[in-house]
């Protein structure tokens, strides 16, 4: 049920990294999370090493605690095992929508996601040039942005929320040795978003990055990794947004 005010109240959380030994641990803060907003958003990294039985422990604190609906991306630590395919599914089996998939409405807001990839920032992005293996990385980058190009084209709400794990932008991967800044997210991720419009952007992976920074064109961004959100804030690992 949406909140009295008419207000769509939107939460989001990154890399909670859910192993298979640690169930129940994630119940109370999905319960309180229900309390405060209308729609979770998990940007990624949900399990510690992407097997079956991490997002089967995942599934079944999400069906025990959590009382909104939830739309999720996968992140890197999802597809460490190869077995993102059966993440996916057992996510979905518990009610779980996966924007990699498309976009969906929810309480009139727009959601739209992709996982997103890594190759730098505005003019220091890897090119497509040289070795196959250059060209095919920065292509893995370019699918990810059609992705979610594709998705947000097929929104027609007022507001639209972009979830990712990878950064669209540099200003929120700031903090983390400049040396790996570019295997934290792409650029070409923002294009898309700055062209179709977004109310804002949430993502996760840069874990000791910096919690908000704006696209070319001053869409929001905000870094919801659960480590730095818990820098911001011990007990509240999360983020929540009104529209």
């Amino acid at each position: 049920m949406v909140s009295k005010s008419n207000r769509v109240r939107v939460a989001a959380i990154a890399d909670i990294h859910v192993k298979e030994n640690a169930a129940g641990t994630q119940r109370d803060l999905l319960a309180r999370i229900s309390d405060e907003a209308d729609v979770l958003a998990l940007a990624g990294d949900l399990t510690n090493r992407g097997i079956p039985q991490e997002a089967e422990v995942l599934a079944e604190d999400i069906h025990a605690s959590c009382r909104i609906p939830v739309v999720a991306v996968l992140g890197n630590h999802d597809f460490e095992c190869g077995r993102q395919d059966d993440v996916s599914r057992i996510l979905r089996d518990a009610g779980i929508t996966i924007l990699d998939d498309g976009p969906c409405e929810i309480h009139g807001v727009g959601f739209a996601g992709a996982k997103g990839f890594c190759g730098g920032f505005d003019s220091h992005a890897l090119a497509p040039w040289g070795e196959d293996m250059i060209k095919q990385f920065v292509r893995e980058t370019l699918d990810e942005a059609l992705i979610l190009e594709s998705s947000l084209a097929k929104l027609r709400t007022e507001h639209k929320v972009v979830v990712l794990h990878y950064a669209p932008v540099r200003d929120t991967v700031k903090g983390e040795p400049p040396e790996i800044f570019s295997f934290l997210g792409s650029s070409r991720l923002a294009e898309p978003i700055d062209r179709l419009g977004a109310s804002a952007v949430v993502h996760g992976h840069a874990h000791n990055g910096s919690h908000e920074g704006r696209t070319l064109r001053g869409i929001p961004v905000y870094n919801v990794a659960e480590h730095v959100m818990r820098e911001r804030d011990a007990d509240k690992p999360y983020l929540v947004l009104e529209f």
